[in-house]
């Protein structure tokens, strides 16, 4: 089990370096809009959903709706489901530790799950072992930092204003890195054309759902011209 953990703990030290400061961007989010260290910690806890905890701020100090959070939450964080498919037989192994597996599989654990290379000597368990200490570190540094965020914004005042920004850089980042690596970008272009379309028609912050869904069914519809483009990349 040591050797497991030493092994996860490695492995995770480039998403410890972003969850951190995320985390701390987001706890100075939760503090600036009232909201102290222990609902950072609650929040990162039982939430953990980057993107969807700096909109539940939003959510929590505007009253917003139970019906809509719950949509929301399904469109934003939809993509898990397709994260889970891929590791459903693996995560059956984990029997006890199955939900907190598939619970805790975000963008970046999810990356680097599919990425690590296996030891040699490592034991069937071992490996187990690991996969489960990457979710569970992944897990605690989001929720140290987002303390960390909280707490510091409660003690040292300062003007936090374009912090929430941070998410916005990491979307950024991520879809950059995958269209460099991407086999069709028929579902980036997807995603973007039916953003702008939807922003022009509701110009509001909830052109977003509406986006999200044509998104989800032009895709769905196009699917065998994706699956065509993708064998024909890897021919």
């Amino acid at each position: 089990m040591k050797k497991a953990f030493q092994y996860a703990l490695v492995r995770s030290i480039p998403v410890m370096l972003g969850y951190i400061f995320l985390g701390i961007a987001f706890g100075l989010v939760l503090q600036k809009a009232g909201l102290g260290p222990g609902w950072a910690f609650l929040i990162s806890l039982v939430v953990y959903a980057g993107s969807m905890q700096f909109a539940l701020v939003g959510i929590l100090t505007s009253g917003l709706g139970f019906v809509t959070t719950a949509v929301m939450t399904l469109f934003i964080n939809s993509r898990h489901a397709f994260y889970g498919l891929t590791f459903i037989e693996r995560f059956k192994k984990f029997k006890k530790a199955y939900p907190y597996m598939v619970f805790s599989l975000t963008d970046e654990t999810y990356s680097l799950l599919c990425s690590m290379p296996r030891p040699e000597d490592f034991t069937d368990r071992q490996w187990d072992m690991a996969f489960f200490f990457v979710s569970l570190l992944d897990h605690a540094y989001w929720i140290i930092g987002s303390v960390i965020g909280a707490g510091a914004g409660q003690l040292i005042p300062f003007d936090s204003t374009g912090i929430d920004f941070a998410m916005t850089a990491l979307f950024v980042v991520i879809a950059v890195d995958q269209w460099k690596h991407a086999r069709t970008y028929m579902p980036a272009v997807t995603g973007f054309v039916c953003g702008f379309l939807f922003l022009a028609l509701v110009r509001s912050a909830n052109f977003i759902l509406p986006a999200l869904a044509a998104t989800v069914c032009v895709l769905l519809l196009s699917r065998k011209a994706i699956e065509k483009r993708m064998e024909e990349w890897e021919q």
